[in-house]
């Protein structure tokens, strides 16, 4: 790892086959362990059904409300500052249930990349 600064405004947002927003704030060679998105969810939407092979996943959630569906386990609301935890090959999905855009940063160990997302839809 190398010590610098990522500016948050420095990358490109996307919108994803996901129903998302997504601006990748730190995913390169600077750091091999960690790898930080942020995301972006519009009012009423859901994000697709997926998992993540042999990566571990949180969500640090920085604006809006949402409700987290993790592995077929009951739905649980979510709210700034709270902190989503999500195994590697667990089911996810995050639906905005506010009046707002919902905003969290993903934070995944390793790195993520794109071979490891795996669609459930």
């Amino acid at each position: 790892m190398r010590a610098e600064v990522r500016k948050v405004t420095a990358g490109k947002e996307v919108v994803t086959e996901e129903r998302c927003r997504i601006l990748e704030v730190a995913n390169d060679a600077g750091d091999e362990f960690v790898s930080i998105a942020l995301a972006t969810v519009a009012v009423g939407m859901t994000t697709a059904l997926h998992c993540l092979k042999g990566i571990s996943e949180r969500y640090l959630i920085v604006a809006g409300v949402g409700r987290a569906e993790l592995g077929g386990n009951e739905l649980v609301e979510v709210s700034v500052g709270d902190v989503v935890r999500i195994p590697p090959e667990t089911a996810q999905r995050i639906t905005n249930i506010g009046a707002d855009d919902l905003v969290f940063y993903c934070i995944c160990t390793p790195p993520f990349n794109q071979k490891c997302y795996v669609s459930l839809e």
